[in-house]
C-alpha cells in the first residue's frame, strides 16, 4: 500500500512529491513547490528545504532536525505562480504536535521563477 504524502494532496507519496524532492523533476507551480516543501519538512530534508529557498532571501545553513512535527497543510488559495507566471503566492496552514501540545502557522507564501524554477522567496506569518 503506497504512503499517502504529507502534503494534503491525498495522492501517494511516490508520485507527488517525492519526485521533485528527490530532483527528479521540477515543481509546476509555486502551490506545487509550496506542498514539496512541506513535505521536506515533515521528512526533515533540509537539503530541499535549502536548494528551493531564493538565494537571495536563504539563511546561510539550515537544520530542520530539532523542527517541530509537523501534522497538517491547508492550502487556502494562490495568486498567480502558474506555469507560465514569474511570480506568485500561495496562503496556507501548516498544523504542528508538540510535547507541550500542537499549534499552527498559518503564511502567505511570496515565490518568483529563476531559470525556469520555482523558489520560496519569503512569507508574513502569522502563528497561533
Amino acid at each position: 500500500m503506497p504512503t499517502t504524502c504529507p502534503c494534503g494532496s491525498g495522492s501517494p507519496l511516490g508520485t507527488c512529491c517525492l519526485p521533485i524532492l528527490h530532483g527528479e523533476r521540477p515543481a509546476a507551480t509555486a502551490t506545487e513547490l509550496m506542498r514539496s516543501r512541506y513535505t521536506a519538512y515533515v521528512r526533515h530534508d533540509a537539503q530541499h528545504v535549502w536548494r528551493t529557498w531564493h538565494p537571495r532571501t536563504r539563511p546561510a545553513e539550515l537544520d530542520l532536525d530539532d523542527g517541530p512535527a509537523w501534522s497538517g497543510l491547508t492550502i487556502h488559495g494562490a495568486t498567480g505562480g502558474g506555469p507560465d507566471d514569474e511570480t506568485g503566492t500561495v496562503t496556507f496552514t501548516a498544523t504542528w504536535d508538540g510535547p507541550d501540545g500542537g499549534g499552527r502557522m498559518h503564511e502567505t507564501s511570496r515565490f518568483a521563477r529563476r531559470a525556469g524554477r520555482w523558489f520560496y522567496v519569503d512569507g508574513d506569518v502569522d502563528e497561533a
